[in-house]
């Protein structure tokens, strides 16, 4: 098979296209076709040779890839047969091998692509899906709620401004230029606009015409998420999932912090929810695989649709540099 591995920690350019190894599937295992897969934030942190202190280094060399999709077309033994010949999509949890042709996963961690999505929007919807509806869990929107998204554009932010108009919230917007913005507004936000332009924040207390908000899910930390945090009102929650504002995953970032004392007198309440939080408020046995679930109905349903921004497999070094550079929209799938 084809597959992108890299054998040395470093830029982009050291992801190399190249012929390897068929993987085998083994006990109670299935072997994909791969049609698509999913790139994460966290690949590009790995891949500098960055992993944050959750995370372990990999072995090198190594396929880079913990997302994929595809169809069925081996089994190792003892898995059900009923899984060939099936689209699937699968998160491969800690493991590596994604960016493949072919790519080898536990069948307990299958589901089957539901006939409204296609594989890219599937992968999707496995991995930024899953992290959305555990964003969720801490919002517990109503339609009374004004609700500002940071980085609208991006993979779980296109997630929360569609589910918080399906709730009939109010939804704001924040995006990085004119394309983005745009496309954000197209996702059904009330209020969309330019965070990169200094007066964004006049312009959204304008629109509201005086009503504060109550939500603000950061993604981004650093000034625009700083300046967010002021659009809320007495009783506003902030909920953290990320700070790319400051750079890769390590170094150079992290969550806005505020004293128990300006919470008191902002009247506001600021959390990170990511990681132990978002498991333990998940519940159940595996609390992974019911996001898991939850994220796959809202897909099914129709009430959630993936944005998705394509490169070919081949061209995985393209695809981490325009993540790196914020030059991408929705979920950034690789396909074989």
């Amino acid at each position: 098979m084809y597959a992108v591995r890299l054998h040395a920690f470093g830029p982009a350019e050291n992801l190399i296209y190249e012929k390897t190894d068929d993987p085998v599937p083994g006990p109670g295992e299935v072997r994909i076709a791969v049609t698509a897969a999913g790139v994460h934030l966290l690949d590009t942190a790995l891949r500098a040779g960055q992993a944050p202190a959750t995370q372990t280094a990999p072995e090198l060399p190594t396929i880079p890839g913990r997302e994929v999709a595809g169809t069925v077309e081996a089994l190792g033994e003892g898995t059900d047969p009923a899984w060939l010949g099936k689209r699937v999509v699968a998160h491969l949890g800690m493991v590596p091998g994604g960016y493949a042709e072919l790519a080898v996963v536990a069948a307990k961690k299958l589901y089957e692509v539901p006939a409204n999505l296609d594989e890219a929007q599937a992968v999707a919807m496995i991995g930024t899906g899953r992290t959305t509806m555990g964003i969720l869990q801490f919002a517990e929107l109503t339609a009374d709620d004004v609700a500002v998204v940071t980085s609208a554009a991006g993979g779980i932010g296109q997630l929360l401004v569609q589910y918080a108009g399906h709730v009939g919230a109010t939804v704001v917007g924040l995006a990085g230029g004119p394309e983005k913005v745009a496309r954000v507004r197209e996702l059904g936000a009330d209020i969309a606009v330019d965070y990169t332009d200094p007066g964004w924040p006049d312009q959204v207390q304008a629109a509201l015409g005086g009503r504060a908000a109550t939500v603000l899910f950061d993604g981004v930390g650093g000034e625009p998420g700083r300046t967010g945090v002021d659009l809320l009102g007495p009783g506003g929650r902030h909920l953290v999932f990320g700070w790319s504002s400051g750079g890769l995953l390590t170094g150079g970032g992290g969550p806005l912090e505020f004293s128990e004392e300006e919470l008191t007198a902002r009247g506001i309440t600021s959390q990170v929810v990511l990681g132990p939080p978002m498991l333990a408020k998940a519940g159940g046995p595996d609390p992974i695989r019911t996001l898991e679930e939850r994220s796959m109905a809202e897909a099914a349903a129709g009430r959630l649709v993936p944005g998705v921004h394509r490169f070919p497999l081949a061209e995985a070094a393209a695809a981490h540099r325009a993540l790196e550079t914020r030059a991408t929209t929705g979920k950034v799938v690789l396909v074989p």
